[in-house]
């Protein structure tokens, strides 16, 4: 399946200004290899859709994800005692006092190694997988269907992405829960991985896995789809010149600014499924139908201020970072999307004719 998504990247409309599959004939392939080379050459380190390129996608998806969601390890902890146990720690300030006069500062560390590893192995996958699925799906379909349906290619690569991506997570995730949430279980990653093996078996581990799904794949959709929308929105209405003509620095102050308006949307779609997971990975005997029937529509919304806060400042940091790493990598950083020229033409034609 990845060989021929790989080889479907080649010709995908995505590639940017460089792509010209779709509009001229076939080259022979000295020369195309002569322009791959020459493309390279002018100030990438590697081509677009290689194998290299994806590769080193997964690498800034390992630091945007692992270092962002580690940094915020002190709300999240707050986060998650606040969605299972509302009574004690009430709302987010409450839970800070509460946490440290119990546990002291570093009490709001715990989770930290799981969190660490877990996110960074969903990041590889998230980031890398989206990059090959994106440019797959688009390459599957002629220019202007690529170009039309844009963000049905968005939605479907992020979803596919993420599936895997959670599979990664998953293990992690259900021991960091149980570290934050369960006082006296244990303190780290290593104390509480063999004793939820001993006492539960590995299927713990999975547990959550579908909400999980529910929780993280809407969360991952809105995610890349909302984030590429906004950026093509804000180039067009807000940014006062052409994306070309801005510096690095300047794209990346739009990248931050498009992350943060699509974290906060991921909060709000993605929250009663994370609530769902906070409560069967602290609940051994719990299911998903018996958390909804006690918690109730309104006991599924606990937390979501805090996440809101925190989930759209990750978002928006992750996206600096992984357009960031791009920048410092020297990779191929296409442009937003723009109508091809023969579809242009071909509605200025139909425009012309209907007068």
């Amino acid at each position: 399946m990845f060989s021929s998504l790989l080889e479907a990247a080649r010709n995908s409309p995505f590639r940017g200004p460089l792509s010209t599959t779709h509009c001229e004939p076939a080259l022979p392939a000295a020369e195309t290899q002569g322009m791959a080379a020459a493309a390279v050459a002018t100030g990438d380190s590697c081509e677009f859709g290689s194998t290299k390129y994806f590769a080193l996608c997964g690498l800034g998806g390992i630091l945007s994800c692992g270092i962002t969601h580690t940094a915020v390890v002190p709300l999240d902890l707050v986060k998650c005692r606040l969605q299972v146990d509302p009574d004690k720690y009430k709302n987010v300030v409450t839970g800070f006092k509460v946490s440290v006069k119990e546990e002291g500062m570093r009490g709001l560390a715990k989770g930290w190694a799981p969190t660490f590893i877990g996110y960074s192995l969903q990041g590889l996958c998230k980031f890398g997988l989206y990059e090959v699925f994106k440019v797959g799906y688009s390459g599957m379909l002629d220019e202007e269907t690529a170009y039309t349906y844009r963000t049905f290619v968005y939605l479907a690569a992020s979803a596919s992405a993420e599936f895997f991506a959670d599979i990664a997570l998953s293990p992690l995730e259900a021991a960091k829960v149980r570290i934050q949430t369960m006082p006296g279980f244990a303190s780290t990653l290593r104390e509480a991985w063999p004793k939820m093996v001993q006492n539960e078996g590995y299927g713990t581990f999975y547990k959550g896995l579908a909400p999980l799904w529910g929780r993280q794949i809407p969360y991952t959709m809105m995610k890349f789809a909302c984030f590429e929308k906004t950026v093509e929105l804000l180039y067009k209405y807000v940014v006062p010149k052409p994306r070309e003509q801005c510096s690095k620095g300047e794209q990346l102050v739009v990248t931050f600014a498009a992350g943060y308006i699509a974290g906060v949307f991921c909060a709000i779609v993605s929250h009663p499924a994370d609530t769902v997971v906070s409560k069967l990975n602290q609940d051994k005997t719990a299911t998903i139908g018996s958390i909804i029937g006690k918690l109730g529509m309104a006991g599924v919304w606990k937390g979501l201020g805090p996440r809101i806060i925190m989930i759209g400042t990750l978002t928006a940091l992750q996206w600096f970072i992984y357009d960031a790493v791009k920048v410092w990598l020297r990779m191929p950083r296409p442009p937003p999307p723009e109508m091809p020229e023969s579809m242009k033409r071909r509605l200025e034609a139909e425009e012309a004719k209907s007068k």
